[in-house]
C-alpha cells in the first residue's frame, strides 16, 4: 500500500521548513497562559497512570513542557527534520518517527495522548481512522487532548520562507470534532475555545476526552 498523499505532503513540508519553523516558534507557550493551563489540566488528569504520547510533536517543545509537569511522555512525528531539532534541544527525552494512522504501540499502552495542532493536515474523512487509532492505544479511562484552529475555510501556506512546498492548514468546528470523537468511543470531558491573539487569525479550540 502506498503512503497516503496527505502524509507525504505533510512530511515533505515540515522537513523543508523545520529550522525556520523552530526559530519562529521558539517558545510557543510563553505568550499563552490559557494553553499552558489546558496542558496542566490534562497533565493532572493523567497523573502517574502511565505513559503519554505527544503525537505530531514537531520540534518537541510541548513534549518538553509536559515532561516538566511530571508526565512520562515521549514525542512522535512524521518529519525527521523536526525530530532532529527535538532531539538536539531536549536530549533527555525520547522522540520517534511514525504516523498517527499506524502507531507502533500495543493496545491500551498509554494513559494519555496529546495531538496538539497535529491533526490539522488530516482530511476529515481520515479522522475516524486517526481517532480509532488513538482509542486503540489508550487504556480504558485514558485521556486525549486535541488542539486545533477553529473555522471552516482552510488556510494554504505556499512557499514559506522561500521553500518550494505548499500545505493546507485545515480548520475545524469543535462540535464537529466532538461528534467524531464520540463516534470513535470517547466521552467528553472538557471543551474550550479561546479568542485569537497576536498573529493568530482565528480562535483556537482544545478538547479533552476520555476513552469510555
Amino acid at each position: 500500500m502506498t503512503e497516503a498523499d496527505f502524509l507525504t505532503a505533510t512530511r515533505t513540508f515540515y522537513d523543508a521548513i523545520a529550522e525556520d519553523y523552530a526559530d519562529l516558534f521558539r517558545d510557543p507557550l510563553a505568550e499563552s497562559p490559557l494553553d499552558r493551563a489546558t496542558l496542566r489540566g490534562f497533565a493532572e488528569l493523567v497523573g502517574e497512570k502511565g505513559a503519554v504520547a505527544d503525537l505530531g510533536c514537531g520540534p518537541g517543545r510541548v513534549t518538553a513542557y509536559l515532561a516538566s509537569l511530571g508526565l512520562d511522555v515521549f514525542g512522535l512525528d512524521l518529519s525527521e527534520s523536526m525530530l532532529a531539532i527535538a532531539r538536539r534541544e531536549h536530549p533527555g527525552l525520547r522522540y520517534e518517527q511514525g504516523s498517527m494512522l499506524d502507531l507502533d504501540l500495543a493496545d491500551g499502552a498509554l494513559a494519555g495522548v496529546v495531538a496538539w495542532y497535529s491533526t490539522i493536515h488530516t482530511p476529515v474523512d481520515e479522522l475516524p481512522s486517526v481517532f480509532a487509532e488513538f482509542r486503540r492505544v489508550l487504556a480504558p479511562g485514558g485521556h486525549l487532548l486535541l488542539g486545533f484552529q477553529v473555522g471552516d475555510v482552510p488556510r494554504r501556506h505556499e512557499q514559506p520562507w522561500g521553500h518550494p512546498v505548499t500545505l493546507d492548514f485545515l480548520r475545524r468546528r469543535p462540535e464537529q470534532m466532538m461528534e467524531l470523537l464520540q463516534a470513535a468511543g470517547f466521552a467528553p470531558v472538557a471543551r474550550t475555545v479561546r479568542e485569537s491573539h497576536g498573529t493568530e487569525p482565528t480562535p483556537q479550540a482544545a478538547l479533552i476526552v476520555r476513552r469510555a
